[in-house]
């Protein structure tokens, strides 16, 4: 494979990530090139996986395209490459960082949890939801982001960690969608029962003090996340700490424009605004600069 095309492998990633998460592309844009690079690729192969079991298409079909995709994974691992630009910028990240196909098959068993939905009972069945949608993007990203250690098994749980807190922070924001557009509830059922929310109600009327309780609960493990991977910050490349922190910051404030506005996550679409992120930018380059 010669440089350029290789270039327009990265390219096309890099779009995928642009077009698709502003914040993460706010984030792992500020990585040294070649490690920006890798985290597009990876991330185009995420966005291929989500996009597959989300599109609105038949379930069988989906189903179908996903058996698809595991098939390329399995080819890609036994080390052929399938002709795509985000396969074989993937192939030049193997290469270059000494990756684990692990992740993404358990990032594929993910996919097949959310087309095979079954009801989510307590917190422990939601983080293990969520270790495999979104905890495996971490270990997925680890060999980049921790290429310096020679062995990263301190930084798994970190990594794990920080997905799972990211996916409590989208499963918060996007209630009100999850019920309505894809009739999904990842809330846990015994926490609903707890709290004595009525979802269908709250569709309905809004938030209600009682919901806000359930929501904070769920926010807490969410946060809890957050802080155990900022306690391992410093274990990562000196390179990637800022942008793994931006990230980080980026995401978790989610939870807070959600508060500001009423926990209205029912029929509203929270999201950081341009200003917040930059001022979020701004503060984790202080934070940085201690380091």
């Amino acid at each position: 494979m010669i440089a350029t095309d290789l270039k327009h492998d990265y390219a096309y990633c890099e779009a995928v990530i642009k077009t698709s998460s502003k914040s993460f592309y706010t984030a792992f844009s500020k990585l040294p090139k070649g490690k920006a690079e890798a985290v597009y690729a990876i991330y185009a192969f995420c966005r291929q996986a989500d996009d597959t079991a989300d599109a609105q298409k038949p379930i069988e079909e989906k189903k179908k395209n996903l058996i698809k995709l595991e098939k390329d994974l399995h080819a890609f691992v036994a080390g052929n490459t399938p002709n795509h630009p985000m396969w074989r910028a993937l192939r030049d990240v193997f290469h270059r960082y000494r990756m684990e196909p692990k992740p993404f098959f358990d990032q594929l068993e993910g996919q097949k949890r959310d087309l095979s939905f079954k009801e989510i009972k307590s917190m422990t069945d939601l983080k293990e939801y969520s270790y495999y949608v979104a905890g495996s993007v971490g270990l997925m990203l680890l060999p980049v982001l921790a290429s310096d250690q020679d062995d990263r098994k301190p930084l798994e749980a970190s990594a794990i960690s920080l997905g799972v807190a990211m996916q409590l922070t989208n499963i918060l924001r996007d209630i009100g969608e999850d019920y309505r557009d894809n009739n999904r509830v990842y809330i846990p059922s015994d926490l609903l029962e707890k709290y004595r929310v009525d979802l269908p109600m709250i569709m309905q009327e809004g938030p209600n003090d009682r919901f806000i309780a359930l929501w904070e609960e769920i926010a807490h493990e969410s946060q809890t996340g957050y802080r155990e991977f900022w306690e391992s910050i410093q274990l990562y490349d000196k390179d990637c700490r800022f942008p793994i922190l931006v990230s980080a910051k980026l995401y978790s404030a989610i939870m807070d424009i959600v508060r500001q506005n009423g926990y209205e996550c029912i029929k509203t679409r929270n999201y950081v605004s341009e200003r917040k992120m930059a001022a979020l930018v701004l503060e984790a380059r202080k934070q940085a600069k201690a380091w």
